[in-house]
């Protein structure tokens, strides 16, 4: 069972998630709160596999909060814009996904799958946009890619493309498993916090830039 917090300022919106999910036999909604501050108080409390975080929200932002959750429960962002600097900040928080609020029924509950499974929400449609913007807005961060073992390289290819572990398995003959490892080990060496981030370093450092590459998708309604 995949146990989900719902964090938006808008009741609605709240609302309309929850009555999605709810309709899943794999997902269970466990809480819903109204701002930054009660996601990560009840995230710590409950500490559900992911979090459904609004970017504007009182007392805390998604971002802050996002920041605050790393190592304790996969964030999936939702916001309304596609591109804009609240999903970079977003990205360099640790968030694990994104999605635009005028996605479909279907594309949140299988994001939501993905994100609990542990791969990340890379769309290849905005890849080149985000890296752009983060060519030119990002201060270059360089890390040492000779700390991953040859296998750790492929792996991080794999993520760069936006392929999920099974995926990353079928491509590199290897168990789901012992995939989902690598990709934690290739983390854990190179300091991210998530796919997204690695993703967006094999790409600037394929583009020159020191850091960062992604491609994902955006979400959230009031801001």
């Amino acid at each position: 069972m995949i146990r989900v917090l719902v964090a938006d300022d808008h009741a609605a919106v709240r609302a309309g998630v929850v009555l999605i999910l709810e309709g899943e036999a794999d997902i269970e909604v466990i809480a819903e709160v109204a701002d930054g501050e009660a996601a990560v108080r009840t995230a710590m409390e409950t500490r559900p596999d992911v979090v459904l975080m609004d970017i504007r929200m009182p007392r805390l932002d998604g971002i802050s909060a996002t920041r605050e959750l790393a190592g304790v429960a996969d964030v999936l962002i939702l916001t309304t814009f596609d591109l804009d600097e609240y999903v970079f900040g977003a990205l360099r928080a640790g968030a694990a996904g994104f999605l635009l609020k005028s996605t479909d029924a279907d594309a949140l509950i299988q994001a939501v799958r993905l994100v609990a499974r542990g791969d990340g929400l890379i769309s290849p449609s905005v890849t080149r946009r985000l890296i752009g913007a983060f060519a030119r807005t990002s201060e270059p961060e360089p890390r040492d890619l000779g700390v991953l073992t040859p296998r750790e390289r492929e792996v991080l290819a794999c993520v760069a493309r936006g392929l999920s572990n099974a995926e990353i398995a079928r491509e590199l003959d290897m168990s789901e498993a012992t995939a989902k490892t690598h990709v934690s080990r290739m983390l854990g060496k190179l300091g991210l916090r998530s796919r997204v981030q690695a993703a967006i370093l094999h790409g600037g450092s394929h583009a020159g830039v020191g850091r960062q590459s992604p491609a994902s998708r955006s979400g959230d309604p009031g801001g």
